[in-house]
């Protein structure tokens, strides 16, 4: 009967159409627990403009918007934070959760809370007072979101600990991708050459999930790196070389493709903070954005914030256990046990992480220790020059971030915000390192001790995840490819000015250098290549496309579609299982394909290329241009329901770009129709010359509501290439945002 319940539920109809002011309607107005009154203000958009006497105020009303906007989302979040997914997907999710507990993103979590300075327990404490005030009134109210009724959702207080867990969980190693993947190929004989070269290239993306991959351990990896902050661009420009004399600063996060947008708009103005920008639902701080003397920006660093330390040898009693039970919908719970060493928990324990046999791997993360994120980047908002803002991330520990400023001034800066152990400079022999060697987490480096730059003579400042300022320690050992960081590059060198509209240009390219390097490669060897059956008409009108091609990934780019067609067969055919295995855990290989193809005998690259050629005939016959093959869809987590998923599946259209353009639209080596699944998915945009000079677009909406009229009103502006205008000024917010809410306690 359960079941049958829940699949009614499955099949409720979602909300009826609400306009904003509808939407706004239900936000609860009285008993708030508030000091005093508390104006909002609204654009069209939906995005809030909170004015508060007091920051306590603040705080709990902006604990009101969140779960007013994203409520569902943010339900769903804790629950993965927290190992709880087969709560809400039943049995198919169980190793997942099984993985998530182990890897226990709220290890920390009680010691971070003891050491939070006074202020900051306040500001969180009084935020979880509006998240819990406004799902009591939406639950008395039957105003709850759909999220609820289809997930079998119980109404559950937030807590401290809650928050703090989703924002770990935010913090996710991006390491992980590749050293959970390369595990597998620690069994071949030939490991340590193919270590080597894995760290001497240096090279990572997201990584593609072949047909290999468990629908399990894809998900599991959809979640490391959809909520990872795994990529970004990020680019400050001095006001010497813009052309209103003022800094310039431009943010364009590269995380998963869902809906709701994993960011927020939101601007707030009180005694103690005045700003616009980008927030993460569920966490009360400003990521990325502006106050009237500085903005801030940043990119992944892929630090290295974790070890994989061998544990086999270690004595019964240096290992701890606990027992607990994943609870799961529609069927039986499942117990599991989670071994804990001093080292981290045993990692090699979780079913959907495959390693040696009989070889036992903890995992030590700078994620589990006491750290306090939210005190730093609360500090990096009220921050009003590089000095503040610098000695506030010293404070940022996890995930490594490489974290840009601006300022009135025309000053710019960049932070390594992050804490890492002072592991020597050079990789070592293995990824996994013995219980009871040099033990280098007795020290470690930080904001204040990194390198950083501070008005540089290019007058820019730009990070695509490519590789940072060299250092006396082991930063990272994976990072991007230099696609994005070289046009970047680019697009900002030279004697030219730079204004807004250079910025906007920036976001929306999509020429990818390492694609026509290889296409080069490739046409050059062509005429000493004893093809079978010889150039035909259909071939050689694959290789008028290749050679006319300009490298960008435009929609109607019929080149780009013809590379891409040729390049994901030729892979398939001219490089073997054991080569493609090496080749995954470290991401997009363009470049070692292009090594491998001048080396390669003529027989050898003919015997591969023919096939490819006329497979992307066939392609370029069926799609025609790029955009046909290659598409941008919006899902929300409950589209991945079996048969009914589809009703919560938006848009599906065509879209440029690739994996390592600066508008990057991640995608596998296919030759069929797919959607992309990382990457661009919201932008940012301050003139510091200008207090009202903000621009943003989210992928998507602002309101995580189903039906809503901002659901998903911003896609088409995106898609335009347009944004939203958050002005910092309360006067001009007062003239310009429509709609009013006013909280009374």
């Amino acid at each position: 009967m359960g079941a049958v319940l829940a699949g009614c539920a499955v099949l409720a109809p979602l909300p009826t159409r609400e306009d904003v002011s509808a939407r706004l309607r239900a936000i609860p107005t009285k008993g708030a627990p508030l000091e005093g009154a508390v104006t909002i203000y609204w654009n069209d958009n939906q995005v809030p403009f909170i004015e508060a006497a007091s920051d306590d105020d603040l705080a709990v009303t902006l604990g009101i918007v969140h779960a007013h906007l994203r409520l569902g989302q943010m339900e769903i979040a804790r629950r993965i934070s927290q190992g709880r997914i087969a709560e809400m997907g039943g049995p198919l999710a169980t190793d997942i959760d099984h993985a998530l507990r182990i890897l226990n993103f709220g290890k920390g979590i009680p010691q971070t809370i003891e050491m939070l300075p006074p202020e900051t327990k306040r500001w969180l404490d009084r935020f979880v007072d509006g998240v819990n005030y406004y799902i009591d009134q939406a639950d008395q109210a039957g105003q709850l979101p759909h999220e609820f009724r289809v997930l079998g959702f119980e109404k559950e207080p937030w807590t401290v600990a809650d928050v703090l867990t989703l924002g770990r969980l935010a913090s996710i190693d991006v390491n992980w991708l590749v050293l959970f993947g390369a595990l597998k190929l620690r069994q071949r004989p030939d490991w340590p050459d193919v270590w080597a070269t894995l760290t001497a290239r240096g090279s990572h993306s997201v990584p593609s999930y072949g047909p290999g991959a468990s629908a399990q351990k894809a998900a599991l990896d959809d979640i490391l790196a959809g909520f990872s902050k795994a990529g970004s661009n990020a680019v400050a420009v001095a006001g010497w070389r813009t052309k209103t004399g003022a800094a310039l600063m431009a943010n364009d996060p590269h995380l998963g493709v869902f809906l709701p947008n994993l960011w927020l708009l939101a601007g707030y103005k009180s005694p103690s903070y005045h700003t616009v920008g980008m927030m993460i639902p569920g966490v009360p701080f400003m990521a990325l954005g502006r106050n009237n003397r500085i903005a801030w920006g940043g990119t992944n660093m892929r630090a290295l914030s974790s070890d994989l330390v061998d544990v086999s040898k270690l004595p019964p009693e240096q290992f701890s256990e606990r027992d607990e039970t994943i609870g799961v919908r529609w069927w039986f719970d499942r117990d599991i046990t989670v071994r804990e060493t001093s080292f981290g928990p045993v990692i090699s324990d979780a079913p959907l992480i495959e390693g040696r046999d009989n070889e036992t791997l903890a995992l030590r993360w700078m994620g589990h220790r006491a750290s306090d994120e939210v005190t730093a980047m609360l500090k990096v908002s009220q921050a009003r020059n590089w000095d503040e803002f610098r000695g506030a991330l010293d404070g940022f520990w996890v995930p490594g971030q490489n974290m840009l400023y601006a300022d009135v001034d025309g000053h710019i800066g960049q932070v390594m915000a992050v804490r890492l152990p002072r592991r020597p400079a050079a990789a070592p022999d293995d990824m996994v390192v013995p219980a009871n060697g040099a033990d280098y987490w007795q020290a470690f480096s930080s904001a204040a001790t990194l390198p950083a730059a501070f008005d540089p003579p290019e007058g820019y400042l730009a990070s695509a995840n490519n590789k940072p300022a060299e250092t006396d320690i082991a930063v990272g050992w994976f990072f991007s490819n230099d696609d994005r960081i070289t046009r970047l590059r680019e697009l900002l060198s030279g004697d030219g000015t730079v204004d807004v509209a250079d910025l906007e240009a920036l976001q929306r390219d999509v020429y990818m250098g390492s694609a026509v390097a290889l296409r080069d490669i490739l046409l050059a060897r062509l005429p000493d290549l004893p093809l079978e059956g010889g150039l035909t008409e259909n071939r050689q009108r694959i290789v008028d496309l290749l050679r006319g091609w300009d490298g960008h990934y435009r929609i109607d780019s019929a080149g780009a579609l013809a590379f891409e067609l040729v390049t994901a067969k030729f892979i398939e055919a001219f490089l073997s299982e054991d080569e493609l295995a090496v080749l995954t855990p470290g991401g997009h290989f363009d470049e070692f394909l292009g090594e491998e193809l001048i080396r390669a005998e003529p027989a050898r690259v003919a015997a591969a290329l023919g096939p490819a050629l006329d497979k992307a005939s066939e392609g370029v016959e069926e799609f025609g241009v790029w955009g046909e093959m290659h598409r941008l869809g919006l899902r929300h987590p409950l589209g991945f329901i079996p048969v009914v998923g589809e009703r919560f599946r938006f848009t599906d259209v065509p879209v440029g770009g690739s994996s390592s353009t600066l508008m990057k639209t991640a995608h596998s080596d296919t030759t069929e129709r797919h959607f992309t699944r990382f990457g661009s998915q919201a932008r940012h945009i301050s003139d510091l010359s200008d207090p009202d000079a903000n621009y943003f677009a989210l992928l998507g909406g602002q309101d995580g509501w189903f039906n809503s009229t901002t659901f998903l009103d911003q896609f088409e502006l995106w898609q335009r290439g347009d944004y939203v205008r958050l002005p910092l000024r309360l006067e001009t917010v007062r003239a310009e945002f429509p709609h009013r809410t006013e909280l009374t306690p």
